[in-house]
């Protein structure tokens, strides 16, 4: 028995240290094609083995897995909120952890290695799909997502999002898994047919078709694709402001000072926009009358000179309800009066068409922006990141904003954390966007993997909808990314820039700015149906045990 322990904790192990070499910025993608083989054989070991075979040993024996692979990937969230950080590593690896129980338990329910794998499959994807849309959503280690430092493999993305992607890694595993499976059965001598009655050469030709097909698909695509010529002229800044020490201090001129200083030598009448970052602006603007605040003035100073230019940067805003207004859960009392208010994350666009135009955050990051909805959460507000006062859930928009630009094609902004869900901001495009502005402030996880891991989540996102990408990071990355989702101009971490570029507008939509998360949508409702079938498998044969029992005495 104790050498099952260590056979069990060995496999987990290996599972958790291969899953974090796959993933980016430094990883090599292909070994997500074997990242849960270990673990696949730990199941199959429980599966028939009942004596280690415990009520939850799928999840016992994946869990210290699943935490590696979340420590070893994520563990730059502590450096922002270290409970914060320590309670989202544990709670996804319970997440993870539970899914494989029930893929274990579905497999027991149905006794067929075949029904197992598509329990796997099926709630798998629909876990993904989960984080994508809870408020307690994480989808950073969705498997999909697993690829971006390698974008030319995947750029069929376009049609299935990264939702593609994990379905590819899954299938791949379990192929692997089945034929190493049948190997040491051959070298053991336990005559066991492959799969299918497929011989180990045909179907390891079939495992190397499915993995290395869609990549030389992609390449198709990727040195076939041309962008239609529709220029669009942009300067993105990166003032580098520390978070923790300058970002809630500085005096509002000598922000928007900084942010001139660099950018003016790149300005000029041809400019169509000038990009600053997430929370640019913190002189806690009241929505409800924002021309009186003098961040607000600056920036329309700027336009005097270029009346032609777009200026979108970000700011921290409120607005005040007014008497008889319906108030939404995220509303906040005033300490002195019986009125309340709403705090944002908001991307504000200023031209001479329209001054002030504002777009909410409406992806907030969990833990940080938005606490659970669920009664008796209350108390998770002590661990937030205290953004300058700022603490608790914040308002959101209810639609996905585009905005109206002087003498130039419709754009919209993506803030921060909103930047790693596909579907959410395909919706911009299916809106009208044009181009993409990504605004961000990297600088909470310090010169980790972190900023790199969401500077290639934004190769995704141009991918998925064939649009350029301007990105402006506080500090972290600040680049130019066109519709193959390569990057240039891109910028050093910790380092003030400003970079000019070029990007080429798009009106085509691609399937998946269309058809959203579809296939996560269809294996959802597979796995809805395999779970209520493995109940009904569960509870007849509870009644036929109960009946035997009965005829026994």
């Amino acid at each position: 028995m104790k050498s099952n322990k260590i056979h069990f904790f060995l496999l987990t192990l290996a599972s958790g240290i291969l899953l974090s070499l796959a993933w980016p910025a430094r990883g090599f993608p292909g070994l997500l094609f074997i990242g849960f083989v270990p673990l696949l054989f730990l199941e199959d070991l429980l599966y028939r083995n009942r004596e280690s075979d415990t009520k939850f040993s799928a999840l016992i024996w994946s869990w210290p897995g699943f935490l590696i692979w979340n420590i070893l990937t994520t563990w730059w969230i502590v450096n922002s909120t270290t409970i914060g950080g320590i309670m989202a590593i544990t709670l996804n690896s319970l997440f993870m952890s539970i899914v494989f129980q029930a893929f274990h338990w579905s497999r027991k329910k149905f006794q067929h290695a075949g029904a197992g794998y598509a329990a796997l499959i099926s709630y798998w994807t629909a876990f993904e799909y989960l984080h994508l849309n809870w408020d307690l959503n994480w989808p950073w280690l969705n498997l999909g997502n697993g690829f971006a430092s390698f974008h030319p493999w995947i750029q069929w993305y376009e049609y299935t999002g990264t939702i593609g992607g994990t379905l590819w890694t899954l299938i791949g595993n379990i192929l692997i898994f089945e034929l190493i499976s049948h190997l040491k059965n051959n070298k053991s001598k336990v005559k066991k047919p492959l799969r299918y009655s497929f011989s180990n050469i045909q179907y390891s030709i079939f495992i190397f078709i499915w993995i290395l097909a869609p990549i030389l698909f992609s390449y198709v695509i990727y040195t076939n694709y041309e962008e239609k010529k529709h220029p669009v002229n942009f300067v993105v800044v990166q003032p580098n402001i520390d978070p923790y020490s300058e970002q809630y201090s500085l005096p509002p001129a000598e922000v928007i000072g900084r942010i001139m200083k660099l950018a003016a030598p790149y300005l000029d009448t041809s400019s169509n926009f000038l990009v600053g970052p997430e929370s640019t602006i913190q002189e806690n603007l009241w929505e409800n009358g924002l021309s009186g605040f003098s961040s607000i003035r600056d920036l329309n100073h700027i336009l005097e000179n270029y009346p032609d230019l777009n200026i979108l940067v970000g700011a921290s805003t409120f607005y005040q309800f007014m008497p008889g207004e319906p108030l939404p859960r995220t509303a906040r009392k005033f300490t002195d009066t019986p009125n309340h208010y709403n705090a944002y994350n908001t991307a504000i666009l200023i031209n001479k068409l329209d001054s002030h135009q504002l777009y909410h955050k409406s992806k907030l990051t969990p833990g940080v922006e938005i606490l659970p909805s669920f009664s008796g959460f209350k108390w998770l507000e002590n661990y937030a990141i205290d953004l300058g006062g700022t603490v608790g859930s914040l308002g959101t928009d209810s639609v996905r904003r585009v905005y109206n630009t002087v003498k130039t094609v419709k754009v919209a902004p993506a803030i921060c954390y909103e930047s790693v869900f596909g579907e959410f901001f395909a919706s911009f495009v299916n809106n009208g966007a044009q181009i993409m502005i990504i605004i961000t402030n990297d600088g909470w996880w310090g010169n980790t993997p972190g900023y790199k891991q969401h500077f290639l989540f934004a190769h995704l996102r141009a991918i998925e909808t064939r649009r350029c990408i301007a990105r402006s990071a506080n500090t972290g990355i600040s680049a130019f990314i066109n519709q193959r989702g390569d990057a240039s101009s891109v910028t050093e971490y910790w380092e003030p820039a400003a970079i000019k570029g070029t990007l080429n507008a798009n009106q085509k939509i691609t399937f998946y700015v269309k058809h959203g998360d579809y296939l996560a949508r269809i294996f959802s409702w597979a796995a809805g149906a395999i779970f209520f079938i493995s109940l009904i498998l569960a509870i007849t044969n509870r009644i036929k045990k109960s009946r035997l029992s009965i005829k026994k005495h």
